[in-house]
C-alpha cells in the first residue's frame, strides 16, 4: 500500500528536508499589478508617443517645403538668372538624386548615433543648404545650396517614419506613422503659400526668400526633437534595458503591452527573455554591417527577398505615377490648362496644396480603422481614374486650335485636386507606414534606406525628365503615360502586398514567411525556436517563480539575477 504521507517519508530519511511549496507570487511577478488587467490605457502615454511622433515626423516638413516653394520660385529665377528648361528640369530635381547621400548614409548612422541625434544632423544639414540657396548669387552656388539641403532631405525621410515606428504602439501606429507624409504634404503647402506672399517681391529678391525661409522651421526642429526620448528598439540593440523599459512604458497603451513590446525587441536583437539587467552588454555579432548588406541584396532568404521587393516596388509605385509632376510643375500645367495669370497661377497651385493636406489628415484616422491595403487599393484605383480624366482634359485643350474649352478646363483642374486627394488618402502615408513595418529589426535600418534611395532616385527622374517628355509626347500623353503605370501599380499591390494592421513590428515578419527571427540572430540560438509571446512570458514567469535565485542560461557561463 503506497505511504498515504510521503512527505514523512523524505523528512525520515538521508535526503535533506525539501522546502515547502511557495505562496502565490506576489512580489517576484515581474509585471506591475496593473498590468495583469489588460485594456486599460493610459491617455497620458498616447499623447506621448503622439509628441514623439509629432516632433521626429515635422523633419517631413523640410522636404515638402522645398518641393512646394521650388515650384513657383523656379519662375523667377529663371528670368533673373536667365536659364534654360533644361536647367530648370535639373534644378528642380537634382535634390533628389543628392538626398541619395543622405538616405544611404543615414542607415548607418542612426544605427551609430541613434534614431533622435540623427534627427537633430538632418536639421542642422538643410539649414545649411537653405542658407546657401538663399545667398545664391548664381546658378553654380544654387545648386550647391541643393547638394546640401538634398543631403539633409535624405536623412530626415528615411529616420522620420523609422523613428516613429518603433516608438509607436501597435494600436496607433499607423496613424503616427502617416505623421511624416503629413507634414510633406503641410510643408508644400507652406512652400505654395510663401510663393504667393514673397511674389510681389522685386524679382531678385522674392525667390531668394522663398528659399531662405526654409532654414527657419529646421532650427526649432533640432532644438524640439532633444526633448524626445531615444527608440526603444536602439536602446535595446546597445544594451541600454532599463532606459527602454522606461521609454516603452511611456508609449505603451498599457504597462502590459510595455511588457509583452519590450520581450518582443529583446527577442529581435538577441537579448535573452530573461534578462533584467539595466545594461546587458550585447554579443558581439560575427555578421556586421557587410553582412546585413549581403542578407539583404546578395544571399537573402525567399522571405527577405519578398519583404525587399515589396518595399522597392511601393516606393518605386509612388514616385513613378507622377506625383511630383503634378506637385512641382503645378504652375506649368495650369497654364497648359489656359490659366495665365500669375497670380491665379499660384493661387491655384495653394488650393493643390490645402487639398493634399486636407485629405492627408483624413488618411490619419483611416489607417488603423480601414486598414493599409484597402486604402491603397482604392487610392491607387482612384488615381487612375484621375490621371487619365487629366490626360483627356489636356489633350483636347492642345488640340483646340488656341480657342479656350470651359468644360476640359474644368475637367482638367478637377483631376488634378482628384489627383492629389486620392494620393494624400493612401499610396502618399501607407508607402512609408508599411515600408517601416515589414523589415525585420536588424535590415529595418538599411531597407527603409534603400526604399529612400529608390523613392528619391525615381522622383528625380521624374521630375528631370518631365518638360522633355512632354515636348515630346504631348501633356496629355504624359499623364497617360503616368497613369499606365498607375495601373499596373494597382496590379503588383493587389497580388503582392499583404495587410500589416494591428501587428506588432516583431511579427509582421510571419506574413511574409519569417517564422523565427531568432533563427536570424546568432546570440538567440540558444533559446528554444518557435515560442510565441505569450508562451515566452508564461515560461518567464514561471522561472521567476521557481526557489532557484539564479539562472544560468543555457550554453553560457553568464549568470542572470533572479527577477
Amino acid at each position: 500500500m503506497a505511504n498515504p504521507n510521503p512527505e514523512a517519508k523524505v523528512i525520515t530519511g538521508s535526503t535533506p528536508p525539501q522546502p515547502q511549496p511557495p505562496p502565490p507570487p506576489q512580489p517576484t511577478n515581474s509585471l506591475p499589478e496593473e498590468a495583469i488587467v489588460p485594456g486599460v490605457k493610459k491617455r497620458q502615454n498616447v499623447r506621448f508617443a503622439f509628441a514623439c511622433a509629432t516632433l521626429a515626423s515635422m523633419t517631413s516638413i523640410l522636404l515638402g517645403y522645398d518641393i512646394g516653394v521650388m515650384s513657383g520660385a523656379v519662375l523667377f529665377i529663371q528670368k533673373d538668372l536667365k536659364i534654360s528648361d533644361t536647367q530648370v528640369e535639373v534644378l528642380t530635381g537634382i535634390l533628389n538624386l543628392y538626398s541619395l547621400v543622405g538616405s544611404f548614409a543615414a542607415g548607418r548612422t542612426s544605427d551609430w548615433i541613434g534614431r533622435r541625434y540623427t534627427i537633430v544632423f538632418a536639421s542642422a544639414i538643410f539649414f545649411a543648404g537653405a542658407l546657401l540657396m538663399g545667398f545664391a548669387p548664381n546658378y553654380a552656388l544654387l545648386m550647391l545650396g541643393r547638394f546640401v539641403a538634398g543631403i539633409g532631405v535624405g536623412y530626415a525621410l528615411m529616420i522620420a517614419p523609422v523613428y516613429t515606428a518603433e516608438v509607436s504602439p501597435a494600436s496607433s501606429r499607423g496613424f503616427l506613422t502617416s505623421f511624416p507624409e503629413v507634414f510633406i504634404n503641410t510643408g508644400i503647402l507652406i512652400g505654395y503659400i510663401s510663393n504667393y506672399a514673397f511674389s510681389h517681391l522685386p524679382l531678385n529678391l522674392g525667390w531668394r526668400f522663398m528659399l531662405g525661409v526654409g532654414a527657419i522651421p529646421s532650427v526649432f526642429l533640432a532644438v524640439g526633437v532633444l526633448a524626445m526620448p531615444e527608440s526603444p528598439r536602439w536602446l535595446v540593440m546597445k544594451g541600454r534595458l532599463a532606459e527602454a523599459a522606461s521609454v516603452l512604458h511611456r508609449t505603451s497603451d498599457t504597462a502590459e503591452e510595455a511588457e509583452l513590446r519590450l520581450l518582443d525587441i529583446k527577442k529581435a536583437a538577441g537579448v535573452p527573455a530573461g534578462c533584467t539587467d539595466d545594461f546587458f552588454a550585447p554579443a558581439k555579432r560575427q555578421r556586421g554591417g557587410e553582412s546585413v548588406w549581403k542578407e539583404l541584396f546578395l544571399r537573402p532568404t525567399p522571405p527577405v527577398r519578398r519583404i525587399l521587393v515589396t518595399a522597392l516596388g511601393i516606393h518605386f509605385f509612388q514616385q513613378a505615377s507622377g506625383i511630383d509632376s503634378v506637385v512641382l510643375y503645378s504652375p506649368r500645367v495650369f497654364q497648359k490648362a489656359g490659366i495665365t495669370d500669375k497670380n491665379k497661377l499660384l493661387g491655384t497651385t495653394v488650393a493643390v496644396g490645402f487639398v493634399k493636406t486636407l485629405f492627408i489628415l483624413v488618411a490619419t484616422f483611416l489607417l488603423d480603422r480601414v486598414g493599409r491595403r484597402p486604402l491603397l487599393l482604392s487610392s491607387t484605383g482612384g488615381m487612375v481614374a484621375s490621371l487619365a480624366g487629366l490626360g483627356i482634359g489636356l489633350t483636347v485643350i492642345g488640340h483646340s486650335a488656341g480657342g479656350t474649352v470651359p468644360w476640359a478646363v474644368g475637367l482638367s483642374i478637377a483631376s488634378i485636386l482628384a489627383y492629389v486627394a486620392f494620393f494624400s488618402i493612401g499610396l502618399g502615408p501607407i508607402t512609408w507606414v508599411y515600408t517601416s513595418e515589414i523589415f525585420p529589426l536588424r535590415l529595418r535600418a538599411l531597407g527603409c534606406a534603400v526604399g529612400v534611395a529608390l523613392n528619391r532616385c525615381t522622383s528625380g527622374v521624374i521630375t528631370m525628365t518631365f518638360i522633355s517628355l512632354y515636348k515630346a509626347i504631348t501633356i496629355g500623353g504624359s499623364f497617360f503615360l503616368y497613369a499606365g503605370i498607375a495601373t499596373a501599380a494597382w496590379v503588383f499591390f493587389f497580388t503582392y502586398l499583404p495587410e500589416t494592421r494591428g501587428r506588432m513590428l516583431e511579427d509582421t515578419g510571419k506574413l511574409f514567411g519569417i517564422m523565427d527571427t531568432d533563427k536570424d540572430v546568432d546570440v538567440c540560438d540558444e533559446q528554444p525556436p518557435h515560442k510565441s509571446v505569450g508562451e515566452e512570458k508564461a515560461i518567464q514567469l514561471t522561472n521567476n517563480n521557481s526557489s532557484s535565485n539564479t539562472t544560468t542560461e543555457t550554453g553560457t557561463n553568464r549568470q542572470l539575477p533572479k527577477v
